[in-house]
């Protein structure tokens, strides 16, 4: 990273939700106002957001988010993310609860139609990353192709204010390439949580093999001759897949967004944030707000 004195922390506020909400969920552990609105995943997501807050230190935040289940990947490949099925009905009312209580932080809530929140994180990375540092939150390591040498990725781990840090450096010297290969990686691999198979029975680890090797898919494409005879023929047979696999993992960075970077300032009123805990019949979290 640099040594700016300006930081961007870009969060990717589903994954903090989902997160949020089936760690309580999963042992029946609800939250309902007394009007019996849930509320467990917007708790949650308070908790992770202010730890992620106190950790980073930003000067600066934005919260990303996905805006429905229909996106340019799903025209695409309509099996993309078709195994992930309807949210609880505990969770449904939520999505909106928690973008009232970032707003009473005074931090822009962020989304595009048709498009991922990731593709989001990536055009506000695009846009920034020569103005200031950025600190990307999220669980989803699909995000590590964005790093760079003033971009960080934390991958949530379990637990509050848990994170694996990735910089550059330690992507590196980890994965052995560079993070824009990370998408050719992906689409030899597959992802099973997005749906999309890749090259069926080639792995993370053959994937990484290949890309280290020979650059790209393209390079790898070039030297089938080289290959076992299992890899030449699982990459002759998926070649289709494999470059629609490669398009569903390349986060796109060009949306029209347009950010003034003043609207994301860190600057909170610690009434108004109180105010929304109140709304929602929090407690507990008040004491979490102390700023430097």
């Amino acid at each position: 990273m640099t040594q700016t004195s300006q930081k961007l922390l870009l969060i990717d506020g589903m994954a903090l939700l989902f997160r949020s909400f089936y760690a309580t969920a999963l042992h029946g552990n609800f939250m309902f106002t007394s009007e019996g609105v849930p509320t467990n995943a917007v708790y949650g997501f308070v908790k992770h957001f202010i730890a992620a807050v106190h950790h980073i230190e930003p000067t600066h935040v934005v919260c990303c988010w996905d805006m429905g289940s229909t996106t340019f990947r799903t025209e695409m490949f309509p099996m993309y993310k078709a195994n992930r099925g309807e949210p609880p009905l505990e969770l449904v009312p939520q999505f909106e609860l928690v973008k009232h209580v970032v707003s009473a932080f005074d931090i822009p809530n962020i989304g595009v139609l048709g498009a991922e929140a990731d593709d989001c994180i990536g055009t506000l990375t695009k846009q920034w990353k020569d103005e200031m540092d950025i600190a990307i939150l999220t669980g989803d390591q699909d995000l590590l192709q964005l790093l760079s040498e003033t971009v960080m990725v934390y991958l949530l781990d379990k637990g509050i204010g848990n994170y694996h840090m990735y910089t550059l450096e330690r992507f590196r010297k980890e994965m052995g390439i560079l993070p824009s290969q990370w998408i050719d990686v992906k689409a030899l691999m597959g992802d099973a949580s997005d749906n999309y198979p890749g090259v069926r029975g080639i792995g993370e680890k053959t994937a990484l093999k290949l890309v280290r090797q020979y650059g790209s898919i393209e390079g790898i494409l070039e030297h089938l001759p080289l290959l076992t005879k299992s890899q030449r023929q699982k990459l002759q047979e998926h070649e289709e897949m494999l470059h629609l696999s490669r398009k569903l993992a390349k986060i796109y960075c060009d949306l029209p967004i347009a950010l003034r970077i003043e609207e994301a300032e860190w600057n909170v009123d610690k009434e108004k944030v109180e105010q929304a805990f109140r709304a929602l019949e929090f407690k507990g979290l008040s004491r979490l707000l102390t700023y430097k």
